[in-house]
């Protein structure tokens, strides 16, 4: 098992940090993420400079950024916000290029599985459809996460079906989805949503559709979830594994901004002792 380095808690931290944190704790590969006020996230207007001058860094600190996560909702209502988010993904799937990824982490989006009519999963799918090809002309993947609608709620969130969590719709967008179209495997997020259905069911259903994965787990607290580290709550990490056939970089996903390099720390001895020939390059 390879483990890397997700991007999302260290979003407040610049990409040289995130460089630095990684090469201290041993890691080799990064996720990089796209867009958004954060000092930890490539802006969108990025110049050419600019973007040679990050590629320097991370070969300084001997790390590589293959992973990237893009914010994306295909399941807007509106045809013509549709629209303009398909111009923004494009946009970033281009600037993804020009820092040699190979896989790109989207959302197919955040409106509720029950509100899903005929008409908005046609016009999701063919966004999918085409973003697919245009990753395909540049020898890149897309990995579709499967995360629910989240509403802030005190210092976590509510966590609700969407299209990525809800068992029969996951199930169509294996039928319907180009077939090299993958999925980043997010335990953590199903376990918010899976309403005792075992874990090990999602994995086998996605199967070799798994592309892409974050490791991380939620705690619950009354009717909502606290983000924290595998091996903080009771998300069974050793047995789920034996049911994942993925065979590339596990990314660790620690959430939480304010402890996020002591997190990633615990994530990693608690994998470390579930999976004792755990790598990090």
């Amino acid at each position: 098992m390879i483990v890397g380095l997700g991007e999302w808690g260290l979003q407040y931290l610049s990409i040289e940090e995130h460089c630095r944190i990684a090469k201290e704790m041993g890691f080799r590969y990064l996720e990089l993420g796209i867009g958004g006020d954060y000092p930890g996230r490539i802006q969108r207007n990025i110049s050419l400079r600019q973007i040679g001058d990050l590629i320097t860094t991370m070969q300084d600190y001997g790390i590589k950024a293959p992973f990237f996560a893009l914010d994306s909702d295909f399941t807007l209502e509106d045809p013509e916000a549709l629209r303009k988010m398909k111009l923004q993904v494009t946009h970033d799937i281009q600037l993804a290029v020009r820092f040699g990824a190979t896989h790109i982490r989207l959302f197919a989006g955040f409106e509720l599985a029950s509100n899903m009519t005929e008409e908005r999963w046609i016009r999701m799918m063919q966004a999918f459809a085409e973003m697919n090809e245009l990753c395909c002309a540049h020898g890149m993947v897309i990995s579709i996460e499967t995360h629910g609608r989240i509403t802030k709620k005190n210092d976590g969130f509510i966590q609700e079906h969407t299209t990525t969590t809800e068992w029969n719709c996951l199930q169509r967008l294996l039928r319907e989805l180009p077939p090299d179209v993958g999925f980043n495997f997010d335990p953590g997020n199903l376990k918010t949503v899976a309403e005792g259905r075992p874990l090990t069911d999602y994995a086998q259903l996605l199967g070799n559709r798994i592309n892409y994965c974050h490791i991380k787990d939620w705690r619950q607290v009354d009717d909502y979830w606290v983000a924290c580290a595998p091996g903080d709550d009771d998300l069974d990490y050793n047995a789920l594994l034996k049911e994942v056939t993925f065979q590339g970089v596990y990314l660790i996903e620690y959430e939480q901004t304010n402890d996020v390099v002591e997190g990633i720390g615990r994530s990693l001895t608690y994998l470390r002792s579930v999976r004792p020939n755990l790598r990090m390059e």
